[in-house]
């Protein structure tokens, strides 16, 4: 399979990740899930509420149909008329995520992005990951800081993940990570092999991930993404 086929599957879980959400505020963290929430929309979800990230809600073309200051966002949030897709440097079986420094919290090795919105994402809304490559590196046993909490510290109630592998959800013993599905091509050993951890769901057979429909593929190469740059967030 191809980059820009794979590429396109990621795209499809992510959308579906908004499917049935009604009218909510979706706040997708990266190019893929920017493009998911948009093709979500203009398909099977078009309630759904788009920012432009600053102070406006926008329709499908950017157009700026509504105000979303940063005080309604917040009003938002509290509420828990929210969905956030949002990244992982780190990620445990239970959904903790670490998005803000590696190594011992007196003497980290590597500083990144710091906790940000993710403890109160986490504990107000629904939340979702994209992890583009999913690796042990990311996939490990305990992660180093706590950002985003996960099924075992109280999460409001985890989406589902999706990488380049497949797409996850937080359905197995105990609320650890359960592999839902497989890109074509993809085998559950190497699940297993980029997981640092045991994952649930990988006995018996896998469903696949489904391509694009016909209408979405037209939409995705004709209008959101028609120089095909979805494929480098994978490279």
């Amino acid at each position: 399979m191809s980059l820009l086929a794979r590429a396109d599957h990621c795209l499809i879980a992510l959308a579906e990740l908004f499917a049935d959400a009604g009218e909510i505020m979706v706040s997708p963290m990266g190019p893929l899930p920017a493009l998911a929430a948009r093709l979500a929309r203009r398909t099977f979800a078009p309630d759904l509420l788009l920012t432009d990230g600053v102070a406006a809600l926008v329709d499908d073309d950017g157009v700026v149909e509504g105000q979303m200051t940063y005080s309604r966002v917040f009003d938002t949030l509290w509420n828990g008329r929210r969905h956030v897709v949002m990244g992982a440097s780190q990620l445990d079986r239970f959904g903790n995520q670490n998005i803000s420094a590696l190594g011992p919290h007196e003497r980290p090795t590597a500083q990144l992005i710091g906790a940000r919105g993710a403890p109160g994402n986490t504990v107000c809304h629904r939340t979702s990951y994209w992890v583009p490559r999913h690796s042990p590196r990311v996939f490990v046993p305990a992660v180093d800081f706590v950002c985003g909490v996960g099924t075992n510290r109280g999460a409001k109630g985890l989406g589902g993940l999706v990488t380049h592998l497949g797409t996850f959800d937080w359905g197995g013993p105990g609320g650890t990570m359960r592999l839902t599905a497989l890109h074509p091509g993809v085998t559950v050993d190497e699940v297993i092999a980029a997981t640092g951890f045991p994952v649930a769901g990988v006995e018996g057979e896998v469903p696949t991930t489904r391509a694009p429909t016909a209408a979405e593929q037209a939409l995705i190469d004709g209008l959101l993404d028609p120089k095909g740059r979805r494929a480098a967030e994978l490279g």
